[in-house]
């Protein structure tokens, strides 16, 4: 899922035409240096958050602990909502202090505070540091603005913040938001000693884990396995190259077994730390993966002798269940890559792979047809002798 922005190169000119019509609200601009407020308020510090064509504002007041803010956003959709937040115990949604602001139907923008304890109640409630100064307003470009001031613990040095924007609002109360990964990467940590806006903080080491599950699967189902049919339908054409084949197959598909296991079980411990947030047909497709090569490992011990009479059955079931994983082994790695939208050279690099590999696998197709037309075509003994 896709959330559609404002585009960036469009912002100066909702700016330029607020200006000029002296309307009296914020707008946003290329960078956060650039934005004006209506009261003239100036803040120490400002940063341009990485996703969701957002900014923060903020003054850090260390004689009485206090955190003024100015977030700006605007909504998914028009008539959608914003929201900053603070989370004293986690990085994510979970726990967090948050404010949203919306439209309500008389025009008018108000914010409301989410205590959010779960992710299964979000409901209006008072937060667990004290708020003040609190409200909202929508500039002419439809960009929204929150302005508060928070209590903060004692000699803190830094914040876990979390920001979204949401498309609609329904019977009063902020709608679900798109769960793209811009929806999902809008969490770090604000920097209240050395100014920073934004870091990632200990995310890192859960970014690294993402990046070894998609490689682990790329090899294993998006390499390993195509290479080991094709070894198994091409090779073994060639007499000379028997048993060969055969073990250097068993190799591909064992490691690429073992090397997919890996992958699939840190995909399920990302799974299980991301309370909230779902890649349904990602996460279906890959135990469908294992359940499938599961199968294909066992099927090999069972393997009839040539001769046998239900060797012709175990042909079809081994052939198809290989072709299916195959299938949804490339399906599931291309839906991870959009998932983790990584530098586009990673996936160029895996389409450079499996492209050579259907080219191989053509190249090879025609010179078996070609192999096996020649050999039907060339007369019988019987016949040439006669």
């Amino acid at each position: 899922m896709i959330m559609s922005l404002l585009p960036r190169s469009i912002i100066p000119l909702f700016l330029g035409l607020s200006l000029l019509v002296s309307l009296p609200s914020p707008a946003t601009s290329l960078t956060c240096t650039s934005q004006k407020f209506t009261d003239n308020k100036v803040y120490s510090n400002c940063a341009d958050l990485p996703v969701l064509n957002s900014f923060l504002h903020w003054t850090h007041d260390s004689s009485n602990f206090s955190l003024s803010v100015a977030f700006v956003a605007a909504p998914a959709k028009p008539g959608g909502w914003v929201s900053w937040a603070i989370n004293p115990t986690g990085t994510g949604m979970a726990g967090a202090q948050a404010l949203v602001a919306f439209k309500h139907k008389e025009g008018v923008v108000t914010v409301k505070t989410y205590n959010i304890s779960s992710y299964s109640s979000v409901v209006p409630r008072k937060l667990s540091f004290d708020v003040w100064d609190l409200k909202a307003e929508e500039s002419s470009g439809g960009a929204v603005s929150i302005f508060a001031t928070v209590k903060l613990p004692e000699n803190a040095e830094k914040v876990n913040q979390v920001w979204q924007v949401g498309p609609s609002v329904t019977d009063g109360e902020p709608d679900a938001h798109n769960f793209a990964p811009a929806n999902l990467e809008s969490k770090g940590v604000l920097n209240l000693k050395s100014g920073q806006g934004f870091s990632s903080g200990g995310d890192d080491s859960r970014t690294k884990q993402k990046n070894i599950h998609g490689v682990l699967n790329a090899v294993s189902w998006g390499i390993l396995f195509p290479v080991g049919v094709i070894i198994a339908r091409y090779i073994r054409a060639f007499s000379s190259l028997d048993p060969a084949w055969f073990y250097l197959h068993v190799f591909c598909q064992f490691s690429g077994y073992a090397i997919g296991v890996s992958g699939w079980a840190i995909g399920l411990k990302l799974g299980s730390e991301s309370e909230g947030i779902q890649y349904s047909g990602h996460r279906n497709i890959g135990i469908t993966l294992f359940c499938l090569a599961t199968l294909q490992v066992f099927a090999l011990l069972l393997r009839p002798n040539k001769d046998h009479k239900y060797r012709f059955w175990w042909n079809m079931y081994h052939h198809s269940v290989g072709y299916i994983t195959i299938i949804l082994g490339i399906i599931n790695i291309f839906g991870g890559f959009n998932i983790l939208s990584p530098n586009k050279r990673w996936k160029l690099a895996y389409v450079a792979a499996i492209t050579a590999l259907a080219v191989i696998a053509l190249l090879l197709e025609v010179i078996t047809w070609i192999l096996m037309l020649s050999k039907s075509s060339k007369p019988s003994e019987a016949f040439s002798a006669g």
